[in-house]
């Protein structure tokens, strides 16, 4: 299974961002299916969560301005991101951890400018 991010790019304080996220093959046991971001230099962290059940998480930086969504269908993740701030830019990458392991896509950058 190979998970492949889009949608990344620059965009002013204020603006909108919409990441999408398509996984190549079937993914079976999977626990949850997230979003981190990394600042150069700092630890990876995560940003949204949301399991096969439905069950979502944010932290707390994102909440009210972020949503993550997936479409079984497509297998995609997304994560649609509001009211964006100089503070989350970051390189963002998707990831599904299961049972066999922990997926992981390249990242893509996203830059908000103030």
């Amino acid at each position: 299974v190979q998970l492949q991010a889009s949608g990344g790019g620059l965009v002013q304080a204020g603006g909108s961002l919409r990441l999408s996220c398509a996984a190549s093959g079937k993914l079976v046991g999977v626990w949850s299916m997230n979003w981190f971001r990394q600042v150069s230099g700092e630890q990876r962290e995560r940003v949204a969560q949301i399991t096969p059940g439905g069950l979502i998480n944010y932290a707390d930086s994102v909440k009210g301005r972020f949503t993550i969504s997936r479409d079984s269908a497509k297998n995609t993740i997304n994560l649609q991101m509001n009211s964006l701030k100089p503070e989350d830019t970051a390189v963002y990458y998707c990831n599904v951890a299961a049972k066999v392991g922990a997926y992981w896509g390249p990242g893509t950058q996203v830059t908000v400018s103030s």
